[in-house]
C-alpha cells in the first residue's frame, strides 16, 4: 500500500519555485553522498547543505543569456555557496537532476489523486447505499430494455473506480524511479551508490537501467492511467447529463441559490459541472497521446520529450485533482427523483417484461423462435398503437395456451428483476 499524505496543494507542485527546491535536493542529496564516500571533502558538503539556495528571478536572468535552465541553476546556486559550489553537480549531466526531480513531484502529485480517488470512492458508496433499492428503468441504445436501481448504477462505477484507483497505485509506484548514472547511464564518471543514496532520499527508488533519461515508457502509464481515469469520470458526467434531460430527468445537479443557468432563459438548470468534465476528459486524453509519442527517443536521449512534459505533467495532474474533487461534490450533491424514475418506469406501458414472457413460455415447452414471435408481435402493437402490453398478453389465446393469467401476473412484478441487487453489493463492498 502506497503511503498516502497531502501536504500538497497539487497546483504549488508545478510552480518554479517548488521546482528548483527539489532540483536542489537532488543537488544536495548527492553531495552528501560523495562526501560519505570519500570524493569531495564533509566540510564542503556541510558548506553546500548550510548555503544552498537560489533565485527564481536570477536564473531566469541567466537562463536568458546561457539559453540551459540547469546551468542557469547551478550559477544561481553557486552565488549562494561559494567556492564549494565546484562540488555540486559532480560527475553528473542535467537529466539525472531532471529526471529525478521530476520523478518526485509525479510521485506527489499521484499520491494527492490516489487521496481524491479514496475521498470519491466514499462518496460513490454512500450514495449508492441510500439509493440501492431505488428503481429506475435500465437502458441499452438510450432506449428503455429492463429495470434496475439507481444504486446498482452507483455500485458499477464504484467498482471501476476501485479498479482506476489500482492501476494508477502501479502507475505511481512505476513512476517512483530516479536516476543519478550520467550522460548515457554507464556511471562513468559517478558511482551507483550515489544514486541509491539520492533516490532513497526522495523516496524513489534507483531505475534498474537507464541512459541519459528515465525510459518514458514510466510515464506513458502514467498519463495513460489519468486518462483512463478521466474517461471513466466523463462516462458518469455524461449519465448525469442524460438523466437531467427534461424528457427524462430522474437525477440532476444541485442547482444553488442565485445560480443562473442561461443569459437569455431563465428557466434553464444546465448540467453544466458533467458538461465540463466531459471537455477536460478531452484535453487528459490527449496528453496521455503525447506521452505515448514521447518513448521513442533518439538513442540514450534526445530533448524532444522535454517540451511536451513541462506542459502535460502539470496540465493532467493539475485537472484530475480538480476533476475528482469537482465530481464528488457533483455526486455528493446530486438531486435524485424516484417517483420521476418510477414514472418512467411505466412509459413502454410494460414493455420491459418482455423478456419474462419470452423465457418462461420457453420453459413451457415453447420454441424460442416461437415464442420470441408470440411476444414480439405483441410488442409492436404497443409501440404502434400505445395499447398495455399486459393486457395485450392476457388476450393473447396462443399465449394463454402456454401460461395461465396468474403465472402472467407474477412475470409483470418489478421484483423479479432486483432480487440479486443485495448479492451484487455484497460481491462489490464487501472488503477483499
Amino acid at each position: 500500500m502506497i503511503k498516502r499524505y497531502t501536504r500538497e496543494i497539487m497546483g504549488e507542485l508545478w510552480t518554479d519555485e517548488k521546482k528548483y527546491q527539489t532540483w536542489l535536493s537532488v543537488e544536495v542529496a548527492a553531495c552528501e553522498a560523495m562526501a560519505e564516500m570519500g570524493m569531495i571533502p564533509k566540510d564542503a558538503a556541510k558548506t553546500i547543505k548550510e548555503k544552498a539556495n537560489f533565485s527564481v528571478e536570477r536564473i531566469e536572468e541567466i537562463e536568458a543569456e546561457t539559453k540551459h535552465d540547469v546551468i542557469a541553476f547551478l550559477t544561481s546556486v553557486a552565488e549562494h555557496v561559494g567556492p564549494d559550489a565546484r562540488y555540486i553537480h559532480l560527475g553528473m549531466t542535467s537529466s539525472d537532476v531532471l529526471d529525478t526531480s521530476m520523478a518526485s513531484l509525479l510521485r506527489q502529485a499521484g499520491l494527492i489523486i490516489l487521496n481524491d480517488c479514496d475521498i470519491f470512492l466514499d462518496t460513490l458508496k454512500t450514495r449508492a447505499f441510500e439509493h440501492q433499492h431505488t428503481i429506475m428503468i435500465g437502458r441499452s441504445h438510450g432506449i428503455h430494455a429492463e429495470p434496475i436501481t439507481f444504486g446498482l448504477k452507483l455500485a458499477v462505477w464504484y467498482d471501476e473506480m476501485r479498479r482506476n484507483k489500482s492501476r494508477f497505485e502501479r502507475a505511481v509506484e512505476n513512476i517512483s524511479f530516479g536516476k543519478i548514472s550520467g550522460a548515457v547511464g554507464t556511471f562513468a564518471n559517478i558511482p551507483p551508490e550515489i544514486e541509491a543514496y539520492v533516490c532513497k532520499k526522495l523516496d524513489l527508488k534507483p531505475a534498474p537501467a537507464s541512459t541519459q533519461v528515465i525510459q518514458r515508457d514510466r510515464y506513458a502509464e502514467y498519463f495513460t492511467v489519468l486518462a483512463i481515469m478521466a474517461s471513466s469520470i466523463e462516462k458518469m458526467a455524461v449519465e448525469i447529463r442524460h438523466l437531467q434531460r427534461t424528457e427524462v430527468l430522474e437525477a440532476e445537479e444541485y442547482f444553488s441559490k442565485g445560480q443562473k443557468g442561461s443569459s437569455a432563459m431563465p428557466h434553464k438548470r444546465n448540467p453544466i459541472g458533467s458538461e465540463n468534465l466531459s471537455g477536460l476528459a478531452r484535453i487528459i486524453r490527449s496528453n496521455a497521446m503525447a506521452a505515448m509519442e514521447n518513448i521513442p527517443l533518439w538513442h540514450e536521449r534526445d530533448i524532444s520529450h522535454s517540451s511536451v512534459e513541462r506542459i502535460i505533467a502539470p496540465d493532467s495532474t493539475i485537472l484530475m485533482d480538480y476533476m475528482l474533487n469537482r465530481f464528488n461534490s457533483i455526486m455528493k450533491n446530486l438531486v435524485i427523483y424516484p417517483d420521476k424514475m418510477l414514472e418512467n418506469l411505466d412509459t413502454l406501458k410494460g414493455l420491459i417484461y418482455s423478456q419474462q414472457i419470452l423465457l418462461s413460455l420457453a420453459e413451457a415447452g415453447v420454441t424460442r423462435e416461437d415464442a420470441y414471435q408470440m411476444v414480439q408481435s405483441q410488442a409492436m402493437k404497443v409501440w404502434d398503437d400505445k395499447k398495455d402490453f399486459k393486457t395485450l398478453i392476457l388476450n393473447d389465446k396462443n399465449i394463454g395456451k402456454h401460461l395461465d393469467h396468474k403465472k402472467i401476473e407474477e412475470l409483470f412484478d418489478v421484483r423479479n428483476h432486483l432480487k440479486y441487487i443485495n448479492a451484487i453489493f455484497d460481491r462489490v463492498f464487501t472488503e477483499k
